[in-house]
């Protein structure tokens, strides 16, 4: 079916003619850098969307054709290779018209179906309220620009073109893309070094996320234009003959246009009126080389005074987006603030076009530097992705990545002079790992600037830092909650799921062996490493490894494992009329092992929901004894009350004493194979007392499935809590989980379960 945006009858000769012209402008442009045959490629993929998007008209009432030739003609600009191109005229074929993505990778090849098909993904996003599968899609855009940095480019001048085109939309669709430009496309392409590309995106948000100040910005700035350009003159005529005193004539000297949103920025950030933002005047310099640069700096510094601490030097030190140029303010012409920026022409390209300009080098070492300066814009991308692949939590994620693409850096120095750049709050172990892995890892100190600080240091601009290491030294959890960059973070978590797991699997064997050797079962049987299998698939796990792991973790029960693997066991013993007995030796699991052909299975009654059987008897009541409160997997007896049925204790209770001077009263019970019944759970805790202590207890105990039946509290007078609580479980995995995390909510210092001792003595059972 196609998906149209939007049909109208009408469709004049005007409108497609307009269409034709502006093809003509893209063709123009690429026939500018592009061979003949390139040409020819990207018209043919002009014709081919023309006709599929025959009759579909934009909001704005344009033949929808302009649009993807408008994205083309952006990407031309950006001297963006014929793939690129291609793709750009035909990223919308497979969204919106009744073609697929195989007519596209059969009429034009793989490499551009595959950018088709990145784009179409990305489009099918929406950042607002992001939920789980949205969280998903968000990861494929960020793997597709992993994979092919042109999909996310491609993407770029799209917004651009919907953001100039904005205006046809309702306002709440306005409003809602220009904060999702201002939130995740702008700071992309900031990320992305494609500065000419981010500056629209912002100023085009700022129109209509703001548009009272975008208005009194505009109106300022308009107001001052005649004097600043008469200004601006004046300064470069001065700076002109100064640069041709010392050999530079060939130096380009610019007037620097300043966007609406960056002086808003700036007017907001530093409370400062429009008349004192320095770089509101602003002057560049474009020289052959990086010498010429520093003799372009001192000849300003020369012919004016430089502002204290307004002098920065991103050509030895680039910025995270690669970006590289000499920035001084300086007292100007008539004692008014100049800012001067001063780079060479391939820095200039790189600074406004980023990632884009890699497309335009063919050989050489001009390319070979601009692959280096790709892989580096793409380290911040790899790093986040290996952290963010590990968490599915929708605000976790998005919090992250937005920290990504908006924070700041921090330059600091190796003991070798190396230059290392981090983000913004930084501190030694981000440090650290951002040198090497295993150097992180074994970190147990550092020293900024000769002197020894705290791990929770924050690292400052130029801070010379040495880390200490020791073999020995492991990561702590503790990390976490210090480290602020996705490579540490990441690093650390996995160091510490790797120990846990191959723990958690050592464990969980080791329960598994118990409780076969507890009920006689065979596990050196050829049979039992398929049975062990089936049981993993049939409870979701991956493999038998990982139900291990799931057993070690406290997950899942060995007893139910075991209990399933019997019944396979027995299962196919019985199907191929094998004793039972020749694979499974004496079984102790009541109810299970079939007694025979012919013979039914017991029946559980109707009234017995407590997972307990009874030998010899079907119908009877039987309840779980609150005095000692036995789940399964404990050694329990059952007693014969009078007009109660069969009360259960575990075998060590207190009461099971003056129980068995009845001995005739004793009989016989067992817990069921499967149990599906809802069991009280009696523990205990000690803390240190607190505010809102007993509300986080509870609250935990609740976000953790259970339901609280009673709850004591007793504080003495060394502030030490005792709690008790009795509470209801259907999945007794999960008790030691929650006795282990009990421990860990702050002021709680031991959690266990309530076992019987002999001063507890139920006086409801001694008058049975």
């Amino acid at each position: 079916m196609i998906r149209v945006r939007e049909q109208r009858d009408m469709t004049t000769h005007g409108e497609e003619e307009e269409a034709t012209d502006r093809f003509d402008v893209l063709f123009e442009n690429a026939s500018g850098y592009l061979s003949d045959e390139d040409c020819k490629a990207i018209r043919e993929a002009y014709l081919f969307a023309k006709g599929a998007h025959e009759g579909q008209f934009r909001k704005s009432g344009e033949p929808f054709i302009m649009h993807p030739v408008e994205v083309a003609i952006i990407l031309s600009d950006l001297r963006m290779d014929s793939d690129t191109l291609r793709a750009a005229v035909l990223h919308d074929t497979v969204e919106d018209t009744e073609y697929t993505l195989d007519d596209v990778r059969q009429k034009f090849g793989d490499t551009v179906a595959e950018l088709v098909d990145g784009v179409t993904k990305i489009n099918s996003l929406e950042i607002e309220s992001l939920s789980h599968a949205q969280v998903n899609n968000l990861r494929k855009m960020l793997m597709a620009m992993s994979n092919d940095i042109r999909v996310i480019v491609i993407k770029l001048a799209d917004r651009l073109h919907n953001m100039r085109t904005l205006m046809a939309l309702r306002e709440d669709r306005r409003i809602f893309k220009a904060r999702e430009t201002m939130e995740i496309y702008a700071p992309l392409a900031n990320r992305l070094g494609m500065g000419s590309i981010k500056w629209e995106l912002e100023d085009l948000s700022f129109f209509y996320l703001e548009p009272a100040k975008y208005q009194q910005v505009q109106k300022m700035v308009n107001e001052t234009r005649e004097a600043r350009e008469k200004y601006l003159a004046q300064a470069m005529d001065a700076l002109r003959e100064e640069l041709d005193r010392i050999g530079l004539a060939n130096a380009k000297i610019y007037g620097r246009p300043k966007h609406l949103y960056s002086i808003y920025q700036k007017m907001k950030k530093k409370d400062k009126g429009f008349s004192e933002i320095y770089d509101l005047i602003g002057l560049r310099i474009i020289v052959d080389s990086i010498p010429e640069c520093y003799s372009s700096l001192g000849a300003v510094h020369n012919l004016w005074h430089p502002i204290t601490g307004r002098f920065k030097d991103y050509i030895a030190m680039p910025k995270f987006n690669m970006y590289q140029s000499l920035h001084t303010t300086v007292i100007g012409p008539a004692a008014r603030p100049l800012e001067i920026q001063i780079r060479t022409e391939e820095m200039h390209r790189m600074n406004e076009y980023g990632v884009a300009a890699h497309w335009r080098y063919k050989e050489g070492a001009a390319k070979d530097r601009a692959a280096r300066s790709f892989d580096e814009k793409l380290t911040w991308l790899r790093e986040m992705l290996d952290w963010q692949q590990e968490t599915s939590d929708p605000q976790e994620f998005m919090e992250s990545l937005k920290a990504g693409l908006f924070e700041s850096e921090v330059f600091c120095f190796t003991p070798k002079g190396e230059v290392i750049s981090l983000c913004a709050r930084s501190t030694p172990l981000d440090f650290a790992y951002a040198i090497h892995t295993e150097v992180g890892n074994h970190c147990v100190g550092a020293k900024v600037n000769g002197s020894i600080v705290p791990l929770t240091y924050t690292l400052q601009m130029g801070d010379r830092v040495e880390i200490l290491t020791q073999k020995n030294a492991s990561p702590s959890r503790d990390w976490l909650s210090i480290v602020n960059t996705p490579r540490a973070r990441s690093k650390i978590r996995a160091h510490f799921a790797k120990i846990t797991r191959n723990d958690d699997l050592e464990r969980g064997r080791d329960y598994i062996v118990r409780e076969a050797r507890k009920n006689g079962v065979t596990l050196s049987s050829g049979k039992m490493a398929p049975a062990f299998a089936e049981v993993a698939s049939s409870l979701n796990y991956k493999n038998v490894d990982e139900m291990y792991v799931a057993v070690g973790a406290g997950n899942l029960s060995p007893k139910q494992v075991m209990h399933r693997a019997v019944r396979i066991l027995n299962k196919t013993s019985v199907e191929e009329a094998v004793p039972v007995e020749a694979t499974v030796e004496h079984v102790s699991f009541p109810d299970v092992t079939p007694r025979g052909e012919g013979k039914r299975r017991r029946k559980k009654s109707a009234h017995n929901k407590t997972g307990v059987v009874v030998k010899g008897l079907d119908d009877v009541f039987v309840r779980l004894s609150h005095c000692c409160n036995p789940l399964p997997g404990d050694d329990i007896i059952g007693f014969i009350t009078r007009g109660r049925g069969v009360s259960v204790h575990r075998a060590d209770c207190p009461n099971a004493e003056d129980l068995r001077r009845n001995p005739e009263r004793i009989i016989e019970v067992a817990w069921e194979g499967e149990i599906e019944a809802v069991y009280q759970v009696e523990i205990y805790i000690e803390a240190i007392d607190r505010l809102r202590l007993l509300q986080d207890i509870v609250m935990f105990l609740a976000d953790s499935g259970v339901n609280i039946v009673s709850c004591t509290t007793t504080t003495h007078k060394d502030d030490i809590v005792e709690m008790r609580f009795v509470f209801e479980v259907s999945d007794l995995a999960i008790v030691n989980r929650i006795l282990s995390d009990t421990k860990k909510i702050d002021g709680v210092f031991g959690a266990s379960r309530v076992l019987p001792s002999k001063q507890q003595k139920d006086a409801g059972t001694k008058k049975k």
